[in-house]
């Protein structure tokens, strides 16, 4: 049986070997049979050192100091926003934890709190970083303390798998076609037309997005979707290989099962290791 534990993303289901060798310790969503490392649940192999463990494909998020996150406010309440992050519980951005309009960093009066609405309300999107996890109840703790995070914009909010959002060092992107892309580590994707320069500005309700704009962020919303549906890692070059080999066809034909398997081969034989032919 080959190991599950060299080159890119591995997907396994219960009861698959995950490795032979020895000298691996088992992790999370693992058992140990007949000297063999086998998975427990369905989802994506992780190796922390000598540690594998399986991280399941259908489950909340787990979020870790450093996340990059996008979210939904779902209350406004005393000194602090409830943002819906896809995690067990909502979590916490405080009054304390934001920049003010101009990106000014000052203590927060009671002016302030009684102004909170001019900055955030329910359902505006943001996107902030995990700063601390609360030992009490897991719950997560968040900050936009730089002009990068913040409210954003006018665009297309979309849900994958959190799992199947790769880690890296930048999660915020211009792709190529011109469109912006957010991708929350928590698997909550948000699609606009361009990334706010500053995001505590006053909010804008005259954005006038072109059409040609719109077709192009429904394309990327759609090879973000086709990827999903493969169950293929979603980061900044998986979307450009699909987008650009989707480029002969429309947006609404993307997502047939034929056109998926055709618009995602080069990202499939990327995150496999394959050649990219």
């Amino acid at each position: 049986m080959e190991d599950r534990i060299g080159g890119g993303p591995t997907i396994v289901c219960p009861g698959d070997v995950i490795t032979e060798e020895e000298g691996y310790m088992r992790g999370h969503g693992t058992f140990i049979h007949d000297g063999k490392l086998l998975a427990s649940v369905a989802g994506v192999v992780e190796r922390t050192n000598k540690v594998l463990s399986v991280r399941p494909l259908r489950t909340r998020y787990v979020g870790e100091i450093g996340d990059v996150v996008v979210g939904r406010i779902v209350r406004v309440a005393e000194r602090r926003w409830l943002v819906d992050t896809q995690s067990r519980l909502e979590s916490v951005l405080k009054l304390s934890s934001v920049n003010l309009p101009g990106g000014i960093l000052r203590r927060k009066s009671a002016s302030d709190e009684l102004t909170m609405r001019e900055v955030l309300v329910e359902g505006d999107l943001v996107s902030a970083e995990i700063q601390t996890i609360f030992q009490e109840d897991g719950a997560l703790s968040l900050h936009t303390r730089s002009l990068r995070y913040g409210r954003l914009g006018a665009g297309i909010f979309m849900r994958v798998p959190p799992v199947l959002v790769r880690r890296s060092k930048n999660h915020f992107h211009t792709l190529p076609s011109g469109v912006a892309v957010v991708l929350g580590n928590n698997g909550y994707i948000w699609i606009g037309a361009s990334l706010e320069e500053d995001t505590t500005r006053t909010r804008n309700h005259d954005t006038v997005i072109s059409d040609e704009t719109r077709k192009r962020m429904a394309r990327v919303r759609n090879a973000i979707a086709a990827l999903s549906e493969r169950m293929l890692s979603i980061f900044d070059t998986t979307i450009v290989f699909t987008y650009d080999d989707s480029l002969h066809m429309d947006e609404q034909e993307m997502l047939s099962p034929d056109a998926v398997a055709s618009i995602t081969e080069r990202a499939y034989r990327l995150c496999t290791d394959q050649p990219l032919a």
